[in-house]
């Protein structure tokens, strides 16, 4: 099993950026995929990015391409989403999430954090 806890979520405005942070407990961490979802009010969770177990591979959905920026740190447990040129539509609660297979889509994530707000004002 795996905890996740996210981190670094805020208010910022248009233009600007923000790094959220996940950190995840055990010792098995470096065997998930990790990947990053968010959900804005109103609407379904909708995917964001996700990374390899190793780092090596990593993807994003087509409306943050080129502006967010997903890494990790396996010796520390820890997986980064770094966004910039943030836009007022990216706002949304965003939650880091696990697998254990590389996967693009909500049910196959196994393991949740709680979620961290990120508002971007115009």
């Amino acid at each position: 099993q795996v905890q996740l806890v996210e981190s670094g979520g805020g208010l910022v405005q248009a233009g600007g950026s923000l790094r959220l942070s996940c950190a995840a407990s055990g010792r098995t961490f470096s065997r998930y995929t990790m990947g990053w979802f968010r959900q804005a009010p109103g609407k379904e969770r909708e995917f964001v990015s996700v990374i390899s177990r190793s780092g090596g591979n990593r993807y994003y959905a087509d409306s943050v391409k080129g502006r967010f920026t997903i890494s990790r740190d396996n010796a520390k447990n820890l997986v980064y989403l770094q966004m910039n040129s943030l836009k007022p539509e990216d706002t949304a609660i965003y939650y880091c999430a696990a697998a254990d297979h590389w996967a693009t889509v909500e049910y196959e994530y196994g393991y949740w954090g709680q979620g961290t707000q990120v508002t971007v004002s115009s």
